[in-house]
Order: structure tokens, then C-alpha cells, then sequence
């Protein structure tokens, strides 16, 4: 799970990372926002009744002629008048000494004693919620204490809080959308150099351009000047390897070619070992040279045209063909390309064709084809062919299954190093004409 995560995109994580902070940061805002603000009204509305309790208290007297509970002056809020208003007062003293306000009726207020302010949610009438504010008081001449309550109804103060909630929420709920979508913009800029630096990473893979695009942030600036510091030095390195192997081979070339001449005039028996040894020597020299000159995965640069880059061999292969009787057929899709140097193309088609040429008696076909499963290069000849046995063997550095055959039998061994160079494979089987097919398969780009 962890490694998946290690490979999520850049875009992924920072995407991921913003919708985790406002779907936890907003939420947790919005519920200390409502809380705060339910906090602050219900004070508010608690102050309120407060402030009506002590106007109450203030006109609440005892008149001892009628032993009751009145009022000085009446209060001017009509609410208390109104008959079940949701506003109401009372004053108590034991169950005899009842005062309330006309607004309850006939009704009576739970009162519980206590003596200092407090407020407490209880029903009042109609299955009304009301919050209370109460409190004991002592009046001159009665001895026993008074509990002055004023109730409210608390619907307006809920109705309130509610449409103040669904409010914030949808005012968060909209700057969530907003957050979100100015932080796609803003990723979407932030991450501009990125796509600029894929895009010409793609241009230098193409061949459309040498080296990377360095205008950008200096952060990816400086990256993209070292990238293209290495490629400049794997391009010298790959140049220089390939000079010297082609100096390397011009310089044995005439030594080996010394050699066998004078061979040539030695005695029977020593001659035929010298020329063992010789042969050997030039076998490994070639081998090796080949491989050496090879460019290898061309995973830089355009693809090249295989049936422009061939047209040399395959003329010259084609005079080979005629004086030995064969007919050559060589066919080759148009613009089909492979990511391959042309002198590696050259020397693996080259190598397959002089090979089937060999062995062929009076047919040889050259098939370029290429699709969504890559580039294929078959060879095939109506020759004697191989058995699986043979063709494992052939396939081998220097192996030669018939003696009598000109060719050191190094060909087949060279298409197989090359091929495997480029991630391509050679395969071996009958073909349709009676002898060998030679096929090598490229992988898709």
C-alpha cells in the first residue's frame, strides 16, 4: 500500500492533500462558528429575560390586608397580556400566594427554589419550550421568600440559530467549492514547468530538439541543466566509443588481411593451423567490433525510416542474389520505423539476408511489417533448414553447421547480439518456403 502511494503522480497528492484539509478544516470551522454563535444568542436572549425579571421583582409587593402577591405598576410589554403568548411571569410564594401574568391563563410555571439566578429549559403551555430566569427574593413583611420566574418562548431564538446555521453552512460549503477551485487553478499553474519539462523531455526523445528547455523556474532550471550536462557527456562518451571501434577496425583490418596472404605460403600443414588460429582471431575481432560500434537502445531520437535506411544494402545484396540465380522479393511497409541506428539495421538485415542467401536454392523474401505489436524483420529461404537442435546452435558465437559452406558462421550470433541490444528478439523456425525463417521481433514504443 505504502509503495503505491510512493508512486501517486505529484498532481495526486497535492489534490488529495487540499480536499482532506477543507473537508476537515471547514467542517471543524463551521461547527465552532455555530457553537460560538448559538453561545452568544442564547446569553443575549438570557440577559433579555434577566433584565425583564428584575423590572417584575422591582413591582412585585405584599399586601398584608389581603395576605397576596401584586404588582406596583403593570409592565407595559403587551406580550405579557396576550393570552398564551409564549411570554410569561410569575411569583410565588407557597401555593397560596400565586401572581402571574395574563398571559398564562390558567396556567402555572414549575418553579423550583433557588436562590440565586438561574435559567432552566422547561414546557409551558401548547407544548411550548421555554427557557426560564428565576430567582428568590424577600418582601418586607413576609416572611416567607418569593420565586420571581419569567419565561419566554425559546422558537424564535432556535428559528434564529438555525437559519444563521444553514447560512454559514452553505456560505462554507460554497467557499469549499471555491477553495477547490482555485487550488485546481493553482496547481494547474504550479505545475505547468512539469508538463513543459515532459513536453521536451518527448521533443529530445523524437529527435525534435537536442536538449532540454532550461526556461523555466530556477529550481527546474537547474535540473534541467544537469540533464542535459549528462546527456552531452553519454552522447561524446557513445561518439567516441563508436570512433574508436571503427579506427579499432580499420587498424586490424590490414594486419589480418597481411597475415592471411602469407599464410598462403606456408607449408600445407602449418598453413591449415595457421588459418584456424587466423579465422579465430577474425571471428572475435569482428564479434566484438560489431557490438562495440553497436549504438544500442536508440531511446533518443526520431525513429528511422527502415525502408529509406536499408535502400544501400539491398541493392547491394540484390547483385549478390542474381549471380547466384535467386530471386530476392523484399517487401517493406511504407514508412514503417523502428528507434535503431541505420548502420545496426543495416548490419542485422544485412547478416539475416547473407545468411539465407547461403543457403537458399532459388528463392529468399525480406518482410518489414510493422503495428501495434512493433516492428518485425523477416528472412526466409527455401534451403535445406534446421532443426530446433540446429537452430539453437547456430545462434552460437561461431558456430558453422556446414563446413563446406563459405562464412565463419558468425552472422546469426551478431543479429542475436544486436537484436538483444535493442530489447528486440531473433527467433529461429521453418519457414513456409522449406527452410529457415528468421525472425526479429522489436517491442512497441
Amino acid at each position: 500500500m505504502m509503495s503505491n502511494l510512493k508512486r501517486w503522480p505529484i498532481a495526486w497528492r497535492m489534490a488529495v492533500s487540499a480536499m482532506v484539509l477543507v473537508m476537515l478544516v471547514l467542517p471543524a470551522a463551521g461547527g465552532l462558528l455555530a457553537w460560538n454563535f448559538r453561545q452568544t444568542m442564547e446569553a443575549s436572549f438570557n440577559n433579555q429575560l434577566a433584565s425583564l425579571l428584575d423590572a417584575v421583582i422591582s413591582s412585585v409587593h405584599y399586601q398584608s390586608e389581603s395576605d397576596s402577591l401584586a404588582l406596583r405598576r403593570d409592565l407595559v410589554d403587551p406580550r405579557f397580556n396576550r393570552v398564551f403568548s409564549g411570554w410569561y411571569w410569575q411569583a410565588s410564594a407557597g401555593r397560596e400566594r400565586v401572581l402571574t401574568s395574563r398571559s398564562l391563563w390558567d396556567q402555572r410555571l414549575l418553579l423550583a427554589d433557588m436562590p440565586e439566578l438561574s435559567f432552566q429549559r422547561i414546557d409551558g403551555p401548547r407544548d411550548q419550550s421555554l427557557i426560564m430566569a428565576s430567582r428568590q427574593i424577600t418582601l418586607p413583611s413576609l416572611r416567607q421568600p418569593v420565586t420571581v420566574a419569567l419565561a419566554a418562548d425559546a422558537k424564535d431564538l432556535e428559528e434564529d440559530i438555525e437559519r444563521f446555521q444553514a447560512l454559514l453552512f452553505a456560505s462554507l460549503a460554497a467557499l469549499g467549492l471555491l477553495l477547490l477551485l482555485f487550488f485546481g487553478l493553482q496547481l494547474f499553474w504550479g505545475l505547468a514547468p512539469l508538463r513543459r519539462i515532459e513536453r521536451s523531455l518527448k521533443a529530445v526523445e523524437s529527435g525534435e530538439r537536442e536538449t532540454l528547455d532550461t526556461n523555466l523556474p530556477e529550481e527546474l532550471a537547474r535540473l534541467a541543466r544537469a540533464i542535459n550536462l549528462v546527456l552531452e557527456h553519454d552522447q561524446a562518451l557513445i561518439e567516441r566509443g563508436r570512433t574508436t571501434a571503427g579506427n579499432l577496425a580499420h587498424a586490424l583490418k590490414t594486419p589480418v588481411a597481411v597475415l592471411a596472404t602469407l599464410a598462403e605460403r606456408l607449408p600445407e600443414a602449418q598453413r591449415q593451423e595457421f588459418s584456424v588460429e587466423l579465422n579465430r582471431v577474425n571471428d572475435a575481432v569482428r564479434h566484438h567490433l560489431a557490438r562495440a560500434s553497436a549504438a544500442g537502445p536508440a531511446a533518443i531520437g526520431s525513429g528511422l525510416k527502415l525502408d529509406q535506411a536499408l535502400a544501400p544494402v539491398l541493392n547491394a545484396l540484390s547483385v549478390l542474389a542474381q549471380r547466384r540465380s535467386i530471386d530476392l522479393t523484399v517487401s517493406i511497409d511504407a514508412g514503417v520505423s523502428a528507434r535503431i541506428e541505420e548502420q545496426d539495421a543495416e548490419e542485422i538485415v544485412g547478416n539475416l539476408l547473407e545468411n539465407a542467401l547461403n543457403w537458399a536454392e532459388t528463392r529468399v523474401t525480406l518482410t518489414i511489417t510493422g503495428g501495434s505489436a512493433g516492428v518485425a524483420i523477416l528472412v526466409e529461404d527455401d534451403g535445406p533448414g534446421m532443426s530446433g537442435q540446429q537452430c539453437q546452435q547456430a545462434l552460437e558465437r561461431g558456430s558453422q553447421l556446414d563446413e563446406s559452406r563459405s562464412g565463419s558462421g558468425l552472422g546469426l550470433a551478431i543479429v542475436k547480439d544486436l537484436a538483444s541490444l535493442y530489447g528486440a528478439t531473433l527467433k529461429l523456425e521453418r519457414s513456409d518456403l522449406g527452410g529457415l525463417r528468421a525472425r526479429v521481433q522489436f517491442s512497441p514504443d
